[in-house]
């Protein structure tokens, strides 16, 4: 199989615990984009945040955030695929949240919104090396377009939670976990199965000429979609059981190991 467009995840997948890109990825990712393959990038980070991960990496592709929910071009920012929230369940959510006194963020038109600054925010801007706007009053933003909604707390209370509300909204949106402490909402078209799909049609390449590469359970869309599903050493065992293929670790240089196996070794 010739492979034309690889899609990978950012956090423990393309980058390692330190939080880089290592210089052997990045000359494969290179070595690849050079061969006329499509590279990009697949995560729930908002594209403000993974904008700055492409540009280290001199990704000039569309890349998909949010999960799936958002796919857009980085030098013009022009959206080509979007699905947002529906308001309705963003309204219960949000009150099944006010009830339980849980830490609620929202994302809207690219911005990240609290109602009030804690350890738990802060903890996760500096992650994701994003800044946040505190605003009390929620109400101003829920019935805006809400491309993401986050709640961050415990692993074990997050799980717990999910069966809670996959029988009130889970028909409307769909719910998955990042990290273990996300528990993150979306449309049910937000998922990176549906934007990896969008992207190979984008692109002009059939599904099965796609490699992706991940590490959580929100990767399991695409790694099923994709002609070659890749797990990291470091995935969830779950994702593992569905990939078609597992790699070394993020840590390990992973992602540089696919590449040149299914990619570049296949040209020669």
């Amino acid at each position: 199989m010739t492979y034309k467009l690889i899609a990978i995840d950012v956090d423990d997948t393309l980058l390692t615990d330190d939080l880089i890109v290592t210089e052997g990825t990045k000359r494969a990712m290179e070595a690849a984009i050079a061969q006329g393959v499509t590279v990009t990038l697949a995560t729930g980070r908002m594209f403000a945040s993974a904008q700055k991960i492409a540009k280290q990496i001199n990704l000039n592709v569309p890349i998909i955030t949010y999960q799936g929910s958002l796919v857009k071009t980085l030098l013009d920012g022009r959206i080509l695929y979007e699905r947002n929230v529906p308001t309705d369940a963003a309204k219960e959510l949000r009150s099944f949240c006010d009830v339980h006194e849980l830490h609620l963020q929202l994302y809207v038109d690219d911005i990240l919104y609290v109602k009030e600054d804690n350890d738990k925010i802060r903890d996760y801007s500096r992650l994701s090396n994003i800044p946040y706007v505190v605003e009390p009053d929620f109400d101003k933003l829920i019935e805006q377009p809400l491309t993401k909604m986050l709640i961050i707390d415990d692993p074990a209370y997050l799980d717990e939670l999910a069966d809670q509300l996959r029988p009130l909204i889970g028909d409307r949106v769909h719910i998955t976990k990042s990290k273990a402490h996300y528990l993150e909402f979306m449309h049910k078209e937000g998922t990176k199965g549906h934007a990896l799909r969008f992207m190979a049609e984008h692109i002009g390449c059939s599904i099965d000429q796609t490699i992706a590469l991940g590490d959580a359970w929100n990767d399991h869309e695409m790694i099923e979609a994709a002609g070659l599903g890749v797990a990291m050493g470091n995935a969830i065992q779950a994702l593992k059981d569905v990939a078609d293929y597992v790699t070394a670790s993020n840590n390990d240089e992973g992602v540089r190991l696919v590449i040149e196996k299914f990619v570049l070794e296949a040209a020669e």
